[in-house]
């Protein structure tokens, strides 16, 4: 990892889906990490801030928007992900102070430039 690529956290229980967004995010020139659950991107406790998260809604453990709403004020911007949209879960995003929402399956473009919005709106003062 260098410190002059944006870092994106993936937060998916899903491997095979984890491991396709960490390819895709290196291919694409940001820093990934990645986990399995809420609480094992805690656990890290990472030296360095994110630029964006990536969370899938249904996660075990704290769902996605629950997780992203503990995060307080200091949280990066995130772009949520599931298979299972529904006016229920748009209304956690946005309660959560989520803006971003794909619904799997998704093309990798999309994704990519819904990251780039989030750390564009993250990097505003």
């Amino acid at each position: 990892m260098t410190e002059t690529e944006p870092l994106i956290v993936v937060v998916e229980d899903d491997d095979g889906m984890r491991r396709a967004l960490q390819r895709l995010l290196r291919v694409s020139g940001f820093d990934t990490l990645t986990f399995e659950s809420a609480e094992a991107f805690v656990s890290a406790n990472l030296a360095r801030a994110p630029h964006c998260l990536v969370l899938d809604v249904q996660l075990p453990g704290a769902s996605g928007p629950r997780f992203y709403e503990q995060l307080g004020v200091q949280r990066p911007p995130a772009v949520f992900i599931t298979a299972h949209d529904s006016p229920a879960t748009r209304s956690a995003i946005l309660s959560a102070g989520g803006h971003e929402l794909l619904t799997k399956p998704f093309v990798a473009s999309d994704l990519l430039n819904a990251i780039t919005r989030a750390v564009l709106r993250g990097a505003s003062p």
